[in-house]
């Protein structure tokens, strides 16, 4: 095992400024997959599970939902949310009975609701709730990706060290092309944040500029 003093912050840019491998890189048509950005973790100023890396996350998140509607791609939005017995949460989300807790994010709770900053269109957009970390398990996610006949799944959302990263392995392992704009995705700690992004690059995604992300949904007539 390697050892260093930099911190995982400083390893993921080290990473980033000297490529390891081929990039997977883009495919003929994508979908845009937001995880999770409902007031429990975006809402900074409500709730202590609320979490902020790059203060323009979900500005970033808009302007590809806008691209992708105007190329008439499918756009997701997912979100956590489970019954007043809190018997759909399973081991996962039952470790813990606080206020803070993730069994405790109810449907038609203000936690369970998408941060008033995301720009949903409920016309065209899929919105589905799921209950473990990765947006593909126990949701209609990979149908409507065959439905559409993408190959490509770019990501944003939280947290980076696990929704994010459960939904990229799940992405890749399925045989997507997955991309993850790293100003689009947020985590409780740089430390969690930095080291995960770096080890999705590795292996198992494109970690890449949101700009490069809108520079080929431009490029993509």
């Amino acid at each position: 095992m390697q050892t260093t003093d930099k911190t995982a912050k400083e390893i993921f840019f080290d990473v980033m400024a000297n490529p390891q491998r081929v990039p997977f890189g883009f495919g003929k048509k994508a979908v845009l997959v937001n995880v999770d950005p409902q007031k429990a973790y975006t809402r900074t100023d409500l709730y202590k599970t609320a979490y902020e890396t790059d203060p323009k996350q979900l500005e970033y998140t808009n302007q590809l939902a806008r691209g992708f509607r105007d190329k008439g791609w499918p756009v997701v939005w997912t979100h956590v949310a489970f019954l007043d017995s809190a018997e759909d949460a399973g081991v996962w989300g039952t470790r813990t009975d606080t206020p803070d807790s993730l069994q405790n994010i109810k449907y038609d709770s203000e936690r369970a609701e998408f941060d008033e900053r995301c720009e949903t269109d409920r016309s065209r957009d899929v919105i589905y709730t799921k209950r473990m970390p990765s947006a593909f398990f126990e949701t209609p996610l990979q149908s409507l990706l065959v439905w559409h006949q993408v190959d490509t799944v770019i990501i944003t959302g939280g947290s980076t060290s696990g929704c994010i990263r459960a939904t990229a392995v799940d992405s890749l392992s399925r045989g997507y092309r997955t991309i993850v704009p790293m100003e689009c995705v947020s985590d409780k700690h740089e430390s969690y944040h930095y080291a995960n992004l770096t080890d999705l690059h590795l292996k198992y995604a494109d970690v890449m500029p949101v700009a490069d992300v809108l520079a080929w949904l431009d490029g993509n007539a």
